[in-house]
């Protein structure tokens, strides 16, 4: 059965930075996309940023020239490295594998983490 154990997450005054891991717990094969989610109290989940298997980047246009999102090689663990952080920013952020195998989709799902940028 397949984990994403996320860290990184906590405390940060504004301006500061923080990086968010999330680590597979198995090898997934065939990776269509890697991303991260945040939902803020009282908001719906929305997406941060992602990285499709060929490394092409998207961006939510709130944290655009701050977050970077990135993997390691062997594509078991995704980054998000989150520079000049903002109130706003404050939510769990959630990591968010999807992969597919022929014509069966799968998505994986991590625990979240809490950051919180104080001001």
């Amino acid at each position: 059965q397949v984990q994403l154990v996320e860290s990184g997450g906590g405390l940060v005054q504004v301006g500061g930075s923080l990086r968010l891991s999330c680590t597979a717990s198995v090898r997934i094969w065939n990776i269509n996309v890697m991303g991260w989610y945040r939902q803020a109290p009282g908001k719906q989940r929305e997406l941060v940023a992602g990285m499709t298997s060929r490394g092409v980047t998207n961006y939510a246009d709130s944290v655009k020239g701050r977050f970077t999102i990135s993997r390691d090689s062997a594509q078991i663990t995704v980054y998000l490295q989150m520079n000049s952080l903002k109130p706003e920013d404050t939510a769990v952020y959630y990591c968010n594998i999807k992969s597919s195998s022929g014509s069966t989709r799968f998505e994986y799902w991590g625990q979240g983490t809490q950051v919180t940028v104080s001001s």
